[in-house]
């Protein structure tokens, strides 16, 4: 078990990366003029445009065992190998369509296919309906005759902790867990107790910690627990996860959860790396094919997992 770190000394951020922030600026400003919670997601689906189209990528709507699903198809690539992917979006928002480019580069730098899950959302669905899409979804691969160590599960945000999470619960139903994890920017603490939660306050353009105690009440809902296991995996017993890579930006909120759950899980004995990428901004991989510092955080997953999956 390892655990990687790379807190490099900061830089200045290419301009395209900047756009994240800005993003996330006028997202923020936004938020007071929606009236319904339909248009703040109509809204929200203009985050894509942070993206460039991978080139190459065949995108297929589909149904994975009861939930709407996405795949991202490149061209000549390995069908049996596949990484599910959890869109980001606080649980409220986000959808197959926002992240639809984002995993697309994932897949075609991996040379698999990506399934992309349009998971049911809060507050209309609360916890567990989530980690219950993952696993029907993951449960509808193997059927499919994809095996379990050709799969590995990564997302961003909400999806970051769900793809913890949902593994959490394909374990304990006596599924074999996938072949790896990838969260970044991951959403893991319920109780919103991370000290970066402050310490970070302002240096993070999007989330502070009332919003995402928000965002937690509606993924729990009236009667939810925030220690449940299989939505706050920092009291799950996390072992017999798969070898887990977290990225996580220096300036977000969310990094103590992050490096608690790394923590947690080399506690666990899980194979755990982890990589900090200072001065940049929550879900900074969005930029994925305009900014220098997202197609390096999407090379290192590459070139971490490929070998995982068994490609080369």
């Amino acid at each position: 078990m390892t655990t990687k770190m790379e807190q490099q000394m900061p830089v200045k951020p290419s301009k395209q990366v900047e756009e994240v922030g800005k993003w996330w600026l006028t997202m923020v400003a936004a938020a007071t003029g929606h009236k319904t919670l339909d248009e703040a997601r109509d809204f929200g689906e203009n985050w894509a445009g942070l993206t460039a189209e991978p080139g190459g990528v065949d995108y297929i709507e589909i149904d994975a065992g009861g939930v709407p699903a996405m795949w991202a198809v490149p061209k000549g690539c390995i069908e049996d190998r596949v990484i599910l992917c959890l869109h980001g979006g606080g649980f409220f928002s986000g959808s197959m369509y926002t992240h639809r480019k984002l995993y697309g580069h994932f897949a075609k730098a991996i040379g698999c296919r990506a399934l992309i899950l349009n998971y049911h959302l809060t507050p209309e669905h609360v916890h567990p309906a989530q980690v219950n899409d993952v696993f029907a979804a993951y449960k509808w691969l193997l059927d499919q005759g994809i095996q379990a160590n050709h799969i590995a599960i990564t997302g961003d945000s909400a999806g970051g902790g769900l793809s913890i999470t949902g593994t959490l619960l394909i374990r304990d139903k006596g599924l074999p867990v996938p072949a790896a994890i990838m969260p970044f920017s991951a959403w893991f603490d319920m109780e919103v107790t991370g000290g970066s939660m402050d310490a970070n306050h302002g240096k993070d353009l999007l989330l502070n910690k009332e919003w995402v105690k928000g965002m937690a009440g509606m993924f729990l809902g009236e009667n939810g627990d925030a220690k449940d296991p299989h939505a706050n995996p920092l009291y799950a017993d996390l072992a017999g996860l798969p070898p887990v890579y977290i990225q996580v930006g220096g300036d977000e909120v969310l990094l103590d959860d992050n490096l608690r759950l790394a923590e947690h899980a080399r506690m666990a004995g899980v194979d755990v790396s982890l990589d900090v990428f200072p001065g940049m901004q929550h879900s900074f991989q969005m930029a994925a094919g305009r900014a220098p510092e997202s197609d390096d955080s999407i090379a290192r997953f590459v070139g971490w997992v490929k070998p995982k999956l068994g490609l080369t």
